[in-house]
């Protein structure tokens, strides 16, 4: 039974999740990629040899829990800063506290940790680059948005970018024990897991969410003798907490997926309520920006060219206006995108075709269609035999452009769409053999 003094004492405790934060390798679940043994950052750590890198991964994968366990395993100072909260100031206050500590004790660079990296501006990451070049700080990032595109090129070219991917279903059960047998409050109760298909499933590889929901479901059992974790209790105490299970944006990834879900579906209405909800919850306005470029092309493309263009004006928009003004075109763009005609021929085909490609990469280029820049290529036939388009009727020539093996190979089938008609009979009077019926 949870007793009233058990209550009242996980009361007076930091969150499950702080409590069960790893203070070593050991004891750290997931990422053998990177920290198994003669894995890269293990290695860094055996090795001393600490250089700054990015952390690059969803919520909830242990990317602030691990640069906590590189900078005390290296007995190095650690600095850390939000970006959502600090500015250039804060980066050079930072910058100075650690070269004056560094000169005075004579030892190794700190670890500054950026948490959230992908929303420094430019000015703020060029604040950095200084002190990363000569070596004052360590950076470590961590940013659950792809670094090639938020990161300046002159700081991500100085710093290692690792990947951590999701928790698999054997480290969230290994997780969730350590948590019956380890914590201060779990140990002492008479926990019985009798499925953990739901508890997982609402966790979708984020270690964070696990133990949050884990708690959530213990502490539901209050008075009673024994507690019994099934897929219906937690689904039922999911529902009745959900503002708990929120709570600091938890659901990020289940609201964008929505959104999209939403624009996918020809449904504006609900795509601004979810659109609200993320601008309410504090989401980055340039990711959800980034999201509609992506779904523009993805799921509209050729029905409707202007969307993608649309998108990227969006983009560009609300990376220069920023907030509160930024959440009118956002909404301008979710409400075109959600009422306008819908393909996926695009995608379709880019993905059939890296298929192909990739099984197909030793094909040959047929020679006609090859340059042929010096005298002995002339002599071995490339581009021997092309046709300039533009010098035929209609300017289109009838040539076989596919290496031969993949002759009469279709990837791209134009949707059922205004738009895409067009393109259809285009198609059908120029390739007769691949697009008429």
């Amino acid at each position: 039974m949870i007793s009233d003094e058990s209550i009242g004492r996980s009361r007076m405790l930091p969150p499950l999740p702080e409590r069960m934060r790893p203070h070593d390798l050991d004891g750290y679940v997931g990422q053998k990629h990177l920290v198994g043994k003669g894995c890269i950052l293990r290695n860094m750590i055996e090795s001393g040899n600490l250089s700054s890198f990015i952390l690059w991964g969803p919520p909830g994968v242990g990317k602030t829990t691990l640069s906590h366990i590189v900078a005390k395993s290296l007995g190095r100072e650690f600095f850390t800063l939000s970006a959502v909260s600090s500015g250039v100031k804060d980066v050079r206050e930072v910058i100075d506290r650690a070269r004056s500590n560094s000169l005075f004790s004579q030892g190794a660079s700190p670890v500054l940790f950026i948490d959230e990296i992908h929303r420094f501006n430019k000015s703020q990451q060029d604040a950095l680059l200084g002190a990363v070049e000569d070596g004052t700080i360590v950076l470590i990032g961590a940013t659950t948005e792809n670094p090639s595109f938020e990161v300046i090129t002159p700081l991500l070219s100085r710093c290692q970018v690792f990947v951590l991917k999701s928790l698999e279903k054997a480290d969230l059960q290994l997780l969730l024990d350590k948590a019956l047998k380890e914590d201060e409050i779990l140990r002492h109760l008479d926990v019985k897991v009798n499925e953990t298909d739901a508890l997982f499933r609402y966790a979708a590889g984020d270690a964070r969410k696990l133990l949050n929901i884990l708690e959530i479901v213990t502490g539901s059992f209050i008075g009673k003798e024994n507690i019994v974790i099934d897929n219906k209790t937690v689904t039922s105490c999911l529902q009745e907490n959900v503002a708990i299970y929120d709570k600091g944006g938890e659901m990020h990834y289940d609201i964008i997926s929505a959104f999209i879900k939403s624009v996918r579906g020809s449904d504006p209405n609900a795509a601004v309520y979810y659109l609200a909800r993320m601008l309410e919850g504090g989401e980055d306005p340039l990711f959800i920006a980034r999201r509609l470029c992506i779904l523009a092309a993805e799921d509209i493309g050729l029905a409707n060219p202007n969307a993608l263009l649309l998108a990227n004006s969006t983009f560009q928009i609300v990376h220069s206006i920023g907030m509160p003004e930024a959440r009118i075109p956002l909404a301008e763009c979710t409400i075109y995108l959600a009422s306008s005609a819908k393909s996926n021929s695009a995608y379709m085909a880019i993905n059939e075709a890296l298929a192909v490609a990739k099984d197909t990469q030793m094909m040959s280029v047929p020679l006609y269609l090859r340059n042929a820049p010096t005298k002995l290529m002339e002599e071995l036939g490339y581009a021997d035999g092309y046709k300039y388009a533009h010098d035929y009727p209609g300017h289109f020539a009838d040539l076989e452009f596919m290496p031969s093996e993949l002759s009469g190979t279709k990837f791209y089938e134009p949707a059922d769409n205004r738009h895409e008609d067009g393109l259809r009979s285009r198609l059908e009077e120029l390739w007769p053999k691949y697009y008429r019926k």
